[in-house]
Order: C-alpha cells, then structure tokens, then sequence
C-alpha cells in the first residue's frame, strides 16, 4: 500500500516553479530543488517523476494559476475589448514589478527548449494557441457587438496581439521600463480600436 504523502503538493510546486522561472531549467539543479522544498530527490522523483517531469509539472502549474486563471477571469468580468486591454494592463503591471526581470516562464521555456524535444514544443504551441484563441474569442465578440470597430479579421487581429505579447514578453527580461512596455504595445491597441491599458505601475 503507498504511503500518504506529507507535504502539501501546491507549495511543492509553487517552489519548484518559482525556481525554474528565475533560474531556467539548466540553472536549477536537482539539488536545487532538493534543498529548496526540503524533499529528499527520491521523494521528489517518486511523487513528480525527473527532472525534465517536474519542470513541466511545475510549467502547468505556473500557467494554471497565471495564464489560464487570467483569461478565466477577465473573460468572465469584462467585455471582450476590456478583457483584452486588461490582459495587457496585467502583463505590464506584473513585468515592471518584477525585480527579477524573469518575464514569462512560458515564454523563457520556448527559448530555450531543445529543437529535438518535439513533445516540448508541442507543449509550449498548445499554449500559445490557447492565448491566441483568447484574443481571437475577444475580437470576434466585440466585432460582432459593435463594441469595436472591425479593422480587419478576428484572426489576423488575434496574431498580431500574440506577436506583440511575446515581444512584451522579452523585453520584460531586457529591460522592463514602464514606457518601453507601454510604447511596445498601445499602438496595436490603439490600431485595433481596443481601449488603453490605463495601467498603475509599481515604481522601484
């Protein structure tokens, strides 16, 4: 019979996640891990599998509660030109007040995956379909609402919105200056007829 575990697997992962998206998976090691959640690596490989297991663990862990809970929300609180533009706000806001300048896990990982790890990439082009998707249900609802004026399709629109998050993206490791941030992403808002982030950011 197995024994229970005992310890809470969300701090677990938040840890594991936490280490990963600041160091990158070749900057973390095992022990790493081993001395950061105060789990023997036997412990950790029998409940998370190795180490490439637990990195991607705790990459969905990451996107659950960042990614997929923000377009959860916004979605279900704002009207899809709102639920956009707020994404945006969200972004900037949480990139200017990271010290770290760590950017988006999701994104770090795609750099730097191995171009042979074909089920990694898989991985990383679902959930960059799932952010395309989401601009693209917003588009077309505010197209369809008149909320917005139609500049050109929900698709092509979608795209250029994820270009332009996954530009943001990389600056935000470069160097994430509120107006850089800005500059890089309201004239496609603006393009778009999509309101201003009217974002409030931490100053450091």
């Amino acid at each position: 019979m197995a024994r229970p575990r005992n310890f809470d697997e969300d701090d677990v992962l938040n840890t594991i996640a936490e280490a990963f998206w600041t160091h990158g998976y070749e900057g973390t090691s095992t022990r790493d891990l081993v001395q950061l959640t105060g789990l023997t690596q036997p412990s950790l490989y029998n409940a998370f599998g190795d180490k490439r297991a637990l990195f991607l663990r705790a990459l969905d862990h990451y996107l659950e509660h960042t990614l997929r809970e923000r377009i959860e929300r916004l979605e279900a609180t704002c009207t899809p030109a709102h639920a956009v533009a707020g994404f945006f706000r969200e972004i900037v806001e949480r990139s200017v007040s990271d010290e770290h300048r760590r950017g988006c896990m999701l994104v770090n990982a795609a750099l730097a995956a191995p171009l042979e790890d074909e089920a990694f990439h898989e991985l990383i082009a679902k959930e960059v379909e799932l952010l395309r998707g989401f601009f693209e249900r917003c588009l077309s609802a505010a197209f369809k609402s008149g909320e917005i004026e139609r500049m050109m399709s929900a698709t092509d629109a979608a795209t250029s919105l994820l270009a332009v998050l996954l530009g943001v993206r990389v600056l935000a490791r470069i160097d994430p200056q509120p107006k850089l941030l800005v500059a890089a992403v309201a004239p496609t808002l603006m393009l778009l007829k999509l309101p201003p982030m009217r974002a409030k950011f931490t100053t450091r």
